[in-house]
């Protein structure tokens, strides 16, 4: 099982396969993907100021049909008790993201660097 982050879902939904390294495509080829409903509230703030053109319920559904994304049903308010010690960014989607997959200590796929640094479960597997 592992996680994505909101940017890996919108590459994966525009096509945009080049963003990723072969390792990383192996990743999310070998493993279940999940996201934490966190990255479907993103998604539609994402929408509602015009940075993605399709609206998050689209995007999952489609990747969900595509790719077997699921969408993670963890209990919220674990997910949440485990933010609260993520005192390393102020961002409330980075932070129940990162819960989300730090829960069961599970990989997230995660090119943002205070990710990377901060939960060591989080992978951007560069160019070989």
């Amino acid at each position: 099982m592992i996680y994505l982050d909101t940017h890996v879902v919108v590459w994966l939904y525009a096509g945009l396969t080049g963003k990723f390294s072969d390792a990383a495509r192996a990743l999310i080829n070998s493993h279940d993907l999940y996201i934490s409903p966190m990255v479907r509230l993103e998604l539609r703030y994402l929408y509602e100021t015009a940075r993605i053109t399709d609206d998050a319920q689209i995007v999952v559904t489609d990747l969900s049909s595509r790719i077997g994304l699921q969408v993670c049903d963890k209990p919220f308010n674990d997910v949440v008790t485990h933010a609260l010690a993520s005192s390393w960014t102020r961002d409330p989607f980075d932070r129940l993201i990162v819960a989300h997959a730090a829960l069961h200590q599970n990989l997230l796929l995660s090119k943002d660097q205070a990710i990377l640094e901060n939960y060591p479960h989080a992978r951007w597997p560069s160019a070989s």
